[in-house]
């Protein structure tokens, strides 16, 4: 058994280097035997992992193939080219690479894995919406099921979500679930835009207090909201973007100290490409996040669990939302 663990540790010497200055020695030697099974099966199973930018870093620079935000994610996954595709996200994401890739098998390693945002709405709330204002367009953010995406009209995310809003030329539009991305956009544009109640669970503890006792202990930091936080937490960062962007600013802008209003992985994964740069930490978990292991990401691999499926009455109009999106 020594010599195995001694075998997997050599074999994923490399990829530690990469992320050493996150993950200490001790930490590694407990992952690295699922890494280089994981690696093994990938090969096996012509599998692909899709890794969102909350994934802790031994799974997003040590497994992941493509890693990103939601919209890189929902592109990156019309082009796959394999048989398996291991979404390393929560649920609403791996019904996303399902949407665009029907023929496919779509695992996610845990069915827990969900988001406060998607158990905030229902298909029927978007009727009932629709009943409320009719002729009104529904753009649906992605973090939601695909019965709501199936309701809506297009799809957004975070990053093009001002984009999709203007679209339409319209003078009103709705847009759902995220109440403060709603309010965030609204402030954008001179549409306007009908909002529903909802909150990342998440982004939601931010507070502007937060932000004013970072600068007082950090002097000189940059502090980076995404739109999911409060209106007012945005309006006292220095700038406002989903995780891709956040990370583009990073790696252009090159702050010496920085501090990124997210769930707190997304840091240590930029972190990583940056040895030169500061990182602040107010490390806020998701729980759903978290769910997704090196371990539960081996199991899904090895057994096949769990395979995402949706009934085809939902998946077509779903499918058309999300490719509404793609395809600005």
């Amino acid at each position: 058994m020594a010599d195995l663990h001694a075998a997997a540790l050599a074999r994923t010497d490399q990829l530690y280097e990469r992320v050493k200055r996150v993950i200490p020695p001790p930490e590694w030697a407990t992952f690295a035997e699922d890494v280089d099974a994981i690696l093994e099966l990938k090969k096996k199973h012509n599998a692909v992992i899709l890794a969102h930018n909350y994934q802790t870093p031994e799974i997003f620079h040590g497994v992941a193939d493509i890693v990103g935000d939601s919209l890189l994610l929902a592109r990156e996954a019309t082009k796959v080219d394999a048989d398996v595709i291991v979404l390393a996200g929560v649920h609403f994401m791996a019904e996303t690479a399902k949407l665009l890739n029907p023929k496919k098998t779509v695992l996610v390693p845990d069915l827990a894995a969900g988001c406060s945002l998607a158990d905030s709405i229902t298909a029927q709330d978007v009727r009932l919406m629709r009943q409320r204002y009719p002729g009104v367009p529904i753009v649906t953010y992605v973090n939601t099921s695909a019965a709501v995406k199936a309701e809506s009209d297009i799809c957004c995310t975070s990053g093009n979500a001002l984009r999709v809003v203007e679209s339409f030329g319209a003078e009103r539009v709705i847009m759902l679930p995220d109440e403060y991305l709603a309010q965030n956009i609204a402030a954008q544009t001179s549409v306007k835009i009908i909002a529903w109640k909802g909150h990342c669970e998440v982004h939601e503890l931010f507070t502007p207090d937060d932000v004013r006792q970072l600068r007082e202990n950090h002097p000189g930091v940059t502090i980076l909201a995404h739109p999911e936080c409060p209106p007012e937490v945005v309006a006292e960062a220095d700038f406002s973007g989903s995780t891709a962007a956040m990370s583009d600013f990073v790696a252009q802008r090159r702050p010496p100290r920085v501090v990124l209003l997210t769930e707190c992985s997304m840091s240590d994964n930029v972190a990583v490409a940056h040895p030169d740069i500061e990182f602040i930490r107010p490390c806020n978990l998701c729980p759903h996040m978290k769910r997704i292991t090196l371990k539960n990401i081996r199991h899904a691999l090895e057994t096949g669990q769990h395979a995402v499926t949706i009934d085809p009455a939902i998946a077509a109009p779903a499918r058309r939302a999300v490719e509404r999106m793609l395809a600005l």
